[in-house]
């Protein structure tokens, strides 16, 4: 009986210290598991300390860009008398809400944004066909000194506008469209920026895909209208918007081509007008700019996503 103590205590006494040791597999399982855990678990805390740090500065940043707009629109309400409040309201107790009507209707805003939207429209037009042939040309036709050339329209894009002005104003007097919204228009229905990008763009489409499109008997307007345009489509809309928003904020060139027809103001030139012959109605003014910029306000807003993305897909390609 003793013997088989004694045997059953062999047995199992080193099983016993086994298990409780530290050698046991399943406890260093388990020690390893709880240091994976913790440092999963710092991990996240990590993640999220930098998520609310970001969102923090970029909360701020948008409150320091958006203040200056959000004031002017709270002036734009306010009475005359209290717009020398100390400290500035930062509400307006009584919104004046018919200066907005008086700026679009008295002020003329109304006809500049018509004006604006035509000429707008057509440089946006003008500069998108253009660049997609020329782009075209540049990325898939074989032709004399093509280098050259593209190298020279992209030197353009360090030219400031300011530089060509006297050259466009001589041409345009030329063409007798001073004075003119052909005036307006001309100057600008090409543009280096569009063909760099469009062409960027078509160089990612597979040259196989045009040797598809010839086999199946389109022609080079057949692929570049069919094939090439849908595929690089994003990039079209993104070169749409920046046009757009670059013609409708053009200053310099309206003001020396409107300078003797008021019926052919701009936006622009039209708030100019509006500041001057309203100069103690600065309500009025003010609901003027804000009229003038909403368009783009609501154009950003509602194609931020897909610009963003273009052109930071674009930057890294």
């Amino acid at each position: 009986m003793s013997t088989d103590s004694s045997a059953t205590a062999d047995l199992t006494g080193p099983t016993t210290a086994h298990s409780g040791g530290e050698g046991d597999p399943g406890s260093a399982r388990r020690g390893s598991g709880g240091r994976s855990h913790r440092r999963g678990q710092r991990r996240r805390a990590s993640r999220a300390a930098r998520l609310t740090v970001s969102y923090g500065l970029l909360t701020a940043g948008a409150v320091f860009v958006l203040f200056p707009l959000y004031m002017a629109v709270v002036t734009s309400l306010l009475t005359p008398g209290e717009y020398g409040h100390q400290p500035p309201l930062l509400w307006p107790p009584h919104p004046q809400w018919h200066v907005y009507v008086d700026a679009f209707t008295s002020g003329g805003m109304g006809h500049y944004m018509l004006n604006s939207l035509i000429q707008s429209s057509a440089i946006t037009f003008g500069t998108v066909l253009t660049s997609l042939f020329a782009a075209y040309a540049f990325a898939y036709l074989d032709f004399p000194m093509k280098r050259v050339l593209f190298v020279v329209v992209i030197a353009t894009l360090m030219v400031p506008f300011e530089v060509t002005v006297a050259a466009n104003f001589q041409t345009i007097s030329i063409l007798h469209s001073y004075g003119t919204t052909l005036g307006l228009i001309f100057p600008f229905l090409a543009g280096s920026l569009g063909i760099f990008l469009l062409r960027q763009a078509f160089l990612q489409v597979p040259k196989e895909m045009r040797d598809a499109a010839f086999v199946d008997g389109y022609g080079e307007l057949g692929f570049l209208f069919r094939v090439a345009t849908p595929l690089v489509r994003p990039m079209l809309a993104t070169l749409t918007v920046i046009t757009f928003l670059g013609a409708w904020n053009q200053y310099l060139w309206p003001l020396l081509l409107t300078a003797n027809n008021a019926n052919i103001r701009t936006v622009q030139i039209g708030i100019r007008a509006l500041y001057q012959s309203n100069i103690q109605s600065v309500g009025e003014y003010l609901a003027g700019t804000i009229i003038g910029v909403a368009p783009l306000i609501i154009i950003l807003f509602v194609f931020q996503k897909q610009l963003i993305a273009n052109l930071h897909a674009g930057a890294v390609k």
